[in-house]
């Protein structure tokens, strides 16, 4: 039912009951709230109303008795019909769902249905059939019509099609913005098709296959439950509520399995965070942990480091051999000689054990996980500013903005359902400002595109505060009530004219201007974020620079506003709040506060270091120098992840003793000496919580392959064999734990969210909703004031040079996930098969360098080879790489430098040049041909 916002109600009597509802609800949804069923096939809870099908046809009474009418009241003009679907209440109704002239309206539609369709998988429409006493008349007009299956995700079944139009509504105008299905033909031929009927794959199509969730008579399908079928399949066996295991936003999913593997995956139309809708890693990316590459005993190598020389080995062995090493080190060289990394794609209960385990029983805060690679910078200006790091609002306010600001986030490719919501509020009436050096997709449906020089984030953000100040724009009370320090920042960005950023920046000072008065006059403006501004040496700087600028307008604190840091992994989040970082403990207080540490002290019965352990990227280099000696790697992949991988493959080959418990045999697992089999994301029970800070249930769709182990087991058993038992032998008992220790989880618990859904943080008693947004009266600072930081240019630690004349830029792909690991073992890889290298028009006519030809890369540090893209997505000067692929892994070339504060790795720039290997390009893979710019 959709929400309709009103202050006045309407009362209307249908089918005898009387139902009050708020002025601008359908008839539809005033029947369902008066428990009235009415047969529906085109309507959808998440789409505008069409009433193509009439069905859901009501008849209106213009009498006052309430009687129903008679059979031909309506062509004596006494009633009328309405499609209740899209007609609207209004006061005094007298309505009739069930009238003998309904069903015989109903009985045609249902017969007109029948000639043309089959119906025989639309188990709703079977049932009409039955009810209305209608059946089939020889063979339906489309029976003969073939089964279209061109592309790897979903088929078409044109006989099975109803013309309900949902599909292309979700492909067009009401979700995706996609269009890549559009009406062909007439009369009975007339079919949903591609423009100028191409194959999907050479469309526009992302594979979201929101259509197949949409569909409502089995005409569109996914690949596996079609040939399923094919096999003699019938149905499922059970389908599985838990959440996706991808980007940060925490999409619900509903898995059906069958004999013990998973068919498909949908996704409940009222799940709070993406409304049913998914995109294609979503729908169609679970099949990884399905692969026949499952790592399911445990290994111990008997050759050469990354000779690939292993020998399958028992857990107990394993185990013991595990915690013998771990002991000789922590005992022979000192407890910070050992260092562990989180996992970011395990649940909180994993992490929190990890991180347990290594301050109790390895006896160091040497731990991390791929925040420092991501949105560390993020957090840490956050805290510098606001007191704390999270998303300040939610998701759902994304409607309720009037300008949205995007920043450094392809949001289309890596956080699909967040960029269907920004495109619907922008369709809604909001203002998009899209900050980004690349054209990407966003762009089109921008007000402004800021696109500035790679690496030149502060003084844009410094120049639009200066046409903030100067035009008399800030929020002056909410600065002075609740800010300090404006007055040396407005001081600061003086010097940084819209013309003097030009000059550095490239963006057009017009463009600076415009951009400023729509944030600088909106009511409620929100900034959402991406690594394109926290991956850099100077990270921390460019998002502080972005916190005073949405300071000084006051846009934190209250609802449909915010600082949101678009987290990149599914639980990133809450890997970081369960503790799995060196500096802080669960909620993130500092193991340099005696207060804090004397506390776990005394929950966990131990005493604890109190000095701040080594990043992730420390971690690497410290192992290189011989300071780091033995390392736990719990579902990471660093000799991929790591910048400069030539340096990263020393650093770790240096290590005495090196474990990974992982799914896969990743590039680093394959230099381990001990490889442990463990659990993805189809066999967990935990949580993760999203990047709103919503906490959400992940529940076992599969049993674990061969001799895998949950994580949290694993770390379990080797602390017992260490000498210390957690006491800790359940996913529901950690997290109680986890609540216990955590004052913004102090409410939470399994029971509780299986109960009531996902929960945002802080919620501080079990009865606590959650917030969703914080700070509307205090920040968590000691005076509750937020500050504003002064913040200088500095140039980027590698510029280009005649050698090097280039800017080499890295990120994601829509198609595939981090290190490739799970993306390249699914049907995901069939639509991004390969490398790609993108390359400005511009650059490529002055280089000679063809379509689809095949060029080398090269910077200081080393060289990858891949296939070129021109498009224009990328400005001339720079190339752009994502890093998912281990043969060209672009991370050969990226360069060790850190930002000074948050110690986050510069991914973003470095200098390289670009020589063409293969003058005659080879034929065009999907990505290339359907989406060039």
């Amino acid at each position: 039912m959709r929400m309709v916002v009103a202050t006045d109600s309407v009362s209307v009597t249908i089918d005898g009951h009387e139902v009050t509802v708020p002025v601008g609800t359908s008839i539809y949804d005033a029947a369902v709230a008066a428990g009235v069923d009415i047969p529906t096939l085109c309507y959808h809870p998440n789409i505008t109303a069409s009433a193509n099908c009439r069905l859901c046809v009501v008849e209106q009474s213009d009498g006052t008795t309430g009687e129903a009418p008679a059979d031909d009241a309506a062509l004596r003009g006494e009633t009328k019909f309405l499609s209740s679907c899209r007609a609207l209440v209004e006061p005094g109704q007298i309505l009739f769902t069930q009238s003998e002239g309904v069903r015989q309206s109903r009985r045609g539609s249902l017969r007109l249905l029948l000639a043309g369709v089959d119906l025989s998988e639309a188990p709703d429409l079977v049932g009409l059939l039955t009810e209305y006493n209608v059946s089939p008349d020889g063979e339906s007009a489309r029976s003969q019509l073939a089964v279209i299956d061109d592309n790897p995700y979903y088929v078409r079944d044109y006989a099975k099609c109803v013309m309900c139009w949902r599909c292309v509504d979700v492909c067009g105008d009401e979700v995706q913005l996609t269009y890549a299905i559009e009406p062909g033909e007439r009369g009975f031929h007339v079919r949903i098709s591609t423009s100028e009927y191409d194959g999907i794959m050479d469309t526009t199509c992302v594979y979201c296959g929101n259509c197949v969730q949409v569909c409502p008579s089995g005409a569109l399908k996914t690949r596996v439950q079609w040939e399923l079928e094919q096999n003699g399949f019938v149905r499922d066996d059970r389908v599985v509520q838990t959440t996706c295991s991808f980007c940060g936003v925490g999409c619900g999913l509903d898995v059906h399995v069958r004999n013990g593997q998973i068919t498909h995956a949908m996704s409940p139309e009222n799940h709070p965070v993406n409304q049913g809708w998914l995109c294609v890693k979503g729908r169609f990316g679970w099949d990884y942990a399905q692969s026949e590459d499952r790592l399911t005993h445990p290994l111990v190598r008997v050759g050469d480091r990354g000779s690939g020389q292993w020998r399958r080995t028992s857990w107990d062995e394993a185990l013991d051999l595990v915690a013998r090493r771990l002991l000789e080190i922590r005992d022979g060289c000192g407890s910070d000689a050992l260092a562990v990394y989180g996992s970011s794609k395990c649940t909180n209960e994993d992490n929190y054990l990890l991180q347990k385990f290594t301050r109790v029983v390895l006896g160091t805060n040497n731990i991390d996980n791929c925040t420092r690679l991501c949105h560390a910078s993020s957090v840490a200006a956050l805290g510098m500013s606001l007191g704390t790091g999270a998303f300040t609002n939610s998701l759902d306010e994304i409607s309720e903005n009037d300008v949205i600001y995007v920043t450094g986030s392809n949001t289309t490719e890596t956080h699909p359902i967040t960029a269907l919501k920004i495109k619907a509020a922008v369709r809604a009436g909001a203002k998009l400002i899209v900050a980004d050096p690349r054209a990407i997709e966003l762009t089109r449906w921008a007000d402004v595109h800021l696109q500035a020089r790679t690496g030149t984030d502060v003084p844009m953000y410094n120049a639009l505060l200066h046409v903030i100040v100067r035009d008399g724009l800030v929020d002056e009370d909410f600065v002075a009530q609740r800010v300090n320090e404006f007055e040396a920042v407005a001081k600061a960005v003086q010097y940084w004219t819209p013309d003097r950023q030009e000059a550095l920046t490239g963006i057009p000072a017009a463009h600076i201007e415009r951009a400023a008065r729509l944030i600088g006059e909106a009511d409620k403006t929100a900034f959402y974020w991406g690594l394109g501004i926290s991956e850099h040496t100077h990270g921390t700087e460019a998002c502080l620079t972005l916190i005073n600028l949405c300071l000084a307008t006051g846009n934190v604190g209250r609802r449909g506003t915010g600082l949101n840091p678009l987290r990149g992994q599914n639980n990133v989040q809450g890997t970081s709040d369960v503790g799995a970082i060196p500096m802080y403990f669960t909620d993130y207080r500092s193991v340099e506060d005696e207060a804090f540490r004397g506390f776990f002290e005394q929950q966990w019965g131990v005493q604890l270091p109190s000095r701040p352990g080594l990043t992730t990227i420390e971690i690497g280099n410290a192992a290189g120098r011989g300071d780091v000696r033995g390392m736990y790697i719990m579902g990471e992949n660093p000799l991929m992840s790591d910048p400069d991988l030539h340096a990263a493959r020393d650093h770790f080959g240096n290590l005495d003793f090196l474990v990974v418990q992982d799914i896969f045999m990743t590039e680093t697992a394959e230099i381990a000496d001990v490889v442990l089999p463990a659990s993805s994301w189809a066999e967990k029970d935990g949580t993760y919580t999203n990047t709103d800070r919503r906490v959400q249930r992940v529940r076992p769709v599969l049993q674990l392959p061969g001799e895998a182990r949950e994580d949290w087991a694993i770390i379990a058993d080797i602390s017992r064999r260490m000498g210390r038992d957690l006491g800790l032998e359940s996913p529901s008992q950690i997290f109680d734990e986890i609540a216990s220790v955590t004052p913004s989880h102090a409410g939470l618990s399994h029971a509780r969210l299986d109960k009531e859904g996902g929960i945002r943080w802080p919620s501080l008693t079990p009865d606590d909703p959650g917030a969703q947004w914080l700070f509307d009266d205090r920040f968590p600072t000691d005076d509750g004031r937020a500050t504003m930081h002064p913040v200088e240019w500095r140039e980027n630690v590698e510029i280009p040079d005649a050698e090097y004349p280039f800017i080499f830029n890295t990120g994601r792909v829509l198609y595939h996930w981090h290190t490739g690991a799970m993306t390249r073992r699914s049907k995901l890889n069939e639509a991004y098969p390969e490398p790609l290298i993108e390359v400005s028009p511009e650059d490529a006519e002055q280089l000679g360098v063809p379509k689809s030809g095949l060029v080398r890369v090269t910077s200081r540090r080393g060289s990858v080879e891949a296939r070129a893209w021109i498009t224009r997505r990328v400005p001339p000067g720079t190339l752009y790489m994502s890093w998912h692929f281990a043969e060209a892994a672009a991370n050969l070339l990226t360069i060790n430098a850190l930002d000074p504060v948050s110690k986050i790795p510069e991914y973003k720039i470095c200098a390289c040049r670009i020589d063409l290997l293969e003058s005659e390009p080879r034929k065009s893979s999907r990505s290339l041909s359907s989406a060039e710019a």
